[in-house]
């Protein structure tokens, strides 16, 4: 495995917040960073460029309670996600 300059900062951030996101331009290996840190620990890797993985969070409030022990990868958010307000 490539040692990524910015594994141990997520690693500690995972710690510290619920909530972390990788961003980057096109190719530069944020899925495969995120795979590499989620296989150090319990983790559940969502595609959300499937239909079978989008379909898993129709009722995301219950499926994230259901893995709240795991670490959860979302990859592949649409542009149309990040426009959602709470």
């Amino acid at each position: 495995m490539i040692q990524r300059i910015k594994t141990n900062e997520i690693v500690k951030l995972l710690g510290d917040f619920p909530a972390v996101a990788i961003l980057g331009t096109r190719q530069v290996g944020k899925t495969t960073l995120a795979h590499d840190i989620a296989d150090g620990r319990p983790s559940i890797y969502l595609d959300l460029e499937t239909e079978r993985d989008r379909a898993k969070l129709t009722d995301a409030g219950y499926y994230l309670r259901q893995h709240s022990d795991k670490l959860i990868v979302l990859d592949e958010i649409p542009v149309s996600y990040t426009h959602l307000r709470a």
